[in-house]
């Protein structure tokens, strides 16, 4: 016995909750690879500035792991299944993993990186959410945005003089 698909009538065309599902994969998949690395980078830093290396890290894949959550639901709540496979998070995501062990401020180097690129993805997400009139999923990018973009430039502002 087959159970049948419940339709979705939220005010959102199906193409159009396609096309913010799949643009929100792109963002969980960047998201969980920057969480990955983040979490590698705690687990493995060392030298001089490894306290407060080591904390900044563990706060910041915190936050990124409950933002997870967030993005997944809200990909769930249009109606698709979540990407949740390593292969299909490196099939999506535009932030590559980092070979080895960094030296720590070449760690906080690939996160501003990682941070950057992640900013990027949900930014270029806002124009499609905002023409379909998808305020949820606009609020979720624009608080995104908002952590990404602070957190880049904490993790920059470890790199200067």
């Amino acid at each position: 016995m087959g159970v049948k698909a419940i339709k979705i009538d939220i005010g959102l065309t199906e193409k159009s909750r396609a096309k913010i599902a799949a643009g929100l994969s792109g963002l969980l998949a960047d998201s969980y690879t920057l969480y990955l690395m983040t979490h590698n980078f705690h687990w493995n830093v060392k030298g001089p500035m490894f306290n407060s290396l080591h904390q900044m890290f563990m706060t910041q894949y915190s936050e990124q792991w409950t933002a997870l959550d967030q993005i997944a639901e809200r990909i769930r709540a249009l109606g698709y299944p979540a990407p949740g496979t390593y292969a299909q998070f490196a099939k999506l995501a535009t932030i590559k993993e980092v070979d080895g062990v960094p030296v720590a401020l070449d760690m906080v180097r690939h996160l501003v990186a990682a941070q950057e690129a992640t900013a990027r993805t949900a930014r270029k997400l806002l124009p499609v959410v905002n023409e379909c009139d998808d305020q949820p999923t606009a609020d979720l990018l624009t608080q995104r945005l908002d952590v990404h973009e602070k957190t880049a430039w904490m993790l920059r502002s470890l790199l200067e003089e």
